[in-house]
């Protein structure tokens, strides 16, 4: 029986899998058993849509249908959290199986805590995440650093330190130190990320740390609780899943490697935050890129910290409308009202048609606060810092509601009931 707190190799004994799978197709074929013995009634996963650089959510029902969501896509940048509250009713009466990065992780977190997500219908298979590359970004990079046709790329990844592409006629890396030192490789979030492994998932999984015989054959599993236990304990019955105990100079390596890349985010946010300055040269900054805003709520509708019912920056009297450039309003009030729990997702950066530099500025808030408070947001259902401030009263409407309206009375225009 699989315990909570061991470290394995896993891979599976499905031969369909094997023939589509990497690293030994644990994670599909967990979703196979969950799927089949009903433990779940649908997998959220992501698959490749038109081509390598796009990325797309599926709802899975059918087990057979598994095998096109297997592998990776550095390359796809979506964050599935907002997806499960929005389209499956915040699972609610349904249970959910997720595989999930470490950003999808902590917006479930987020979301469960504001009751928008009912987080014991979910199962989080967590993997392990280097980062990801915008896809417009990919494709100027694999032309300008590799000298190769973006089309003719049937296949990526992110290994030893270096982007690795395959493509017709051979294969080519290039060190991510290299690339980003150029301008290019992951997302600016993604550099500054410090959650490489999601332990706070079920599973924490990933290639880090398997060595030996089973290099490349197999996948090496966290178990991080009573879920994932059982999960892996079902499928290992079944005779879907076979399992060995890690090598010990694989745990080492797989510490090693995730010192490195936590290293790695700290260079990262030293860089990006320096720049920004401090106090009035940082808001200077702030107002100067924001000007470009256009109020489009692409940012607000992609981040997983907003879900009110009634947004306080389509107030009128808070954020006057019609008005370009934007009232700087806006953007207080998404700072003040995130800048607690920003998960650093970089969501709110991708879909900017402005390309301002939106993550940048909410993460730097966040660290400040997290400096001052010593509250992480997005890794356990303990309370943002601002709901501390909410009247028991106040905190009982929102929930009732999910309005986050706290001054509609104090501004409704005169004379008006």
């Amino acid at each position: 029986m699989t315990k909570k707190g061991e470290m394995l190799y896993a891979w599976t004994n499905d031969a369909e899998i094997q023939k589509k799978a990497e690293l030994g197709g644990a994670v599909t074929a967990l979703w196979k058993y969950a799927l089949d013995s009903k433990i779940v009634d649908a997998v959220l996963a992501v698959t490749k849509g038109v081509d390598l650089y796009d990325a797309k959510p599926v709802i899975i029902t059918d087990s057979k249908d598994l095998a096109r969501t297997a592998g990776s896509l550095h390359c796809g940048t979506l964050l599935l959290p907002k997806l499960v509250k929005k389209y499956l009713d915040g699972a609610q009466d349904k249970k959910i199986g997720v595989t999930v990065k470490g950003c999808d992780m902590m917006g479930f977190y987020e979301l469960a805590k504001r009751k928008q997500i009912n987080l014991d219908n979910i199962i989080m298979i967590g993997v392990n995440c280097g980062g990801s590359v915008s896809p417009v970004i990919a494709r100027k990079m694999i032309a300008e650093k590799y000298g190769v046709d973006p089309e003719k790329v049937h296949k990526e990844e992110i290994d030893k330190g270096q982007f690795i592409i395959e493509y017709e006629g051979g294969h080519k890396g290039i060190s991510v130190d290299e690339l980003e030192e150029a301008g290019y490789g992951r997302r600016s979030n993604c550099r500054r990320c410090k959650l490489k492994i999601p332990r706070q998932a079920d599973l924490a999984c990933g290639n880090w740390g398997v060595i030996g015989d089973k290099a490349g054959k197999a996948t090496f599993v966290e178990v991080c609780s009573e879920k994932g236990a059982n999960l892996m304990t079902g499928a290992i019955k079944q005779g879907i899943l076979e399992t060995a105990p890690a090598n010990p100079k694989g745990l080492e390596i797989r510490a090693k490697v995730e010192g490195a890349m936590l290293k790695l985010g700290d260079k990262w946010r030293k860089h990006d935050f320096e720049a920004l300055g401090e106090g009035k040269d940082r808001l200077k900054k702030i107002m100067a890129e924001t000007a470009r805003c256009i109020k489009c709520y692409g940012c607000i509708d992609v981040c997983p910290i907003c879900y009110c019912v009634e947004c306080t920056t389509k107030n009128p009297s808070m954020v006057p409308p019609g008005e370009l450039p934007v009232s700087f309003m806006f953007h207080l009030i998404r700072y003040a009202h995130i800048a607690d729990s920003c998960v650093n997702c970089g969501q709110c950066e991708e879909v900017c048609p402005a390309e301002i530099p939106n993550a940048l500025f909410m993460h730097a808030q966040q660290v400040e606060l997290e400096k001052m408070f010593g509250h992480v947001p997005g890794v356990n259902m303990e309370l943002p810092l601002l709901a501390f401030a909410e009247e028991r009263t106040e905190r009982d409407r929102l929930h009732n509601t999910g309005s986050d309206m706290i001054f509609e009375n104090v501004f409704k225009p005169l004379g008006k009931k």
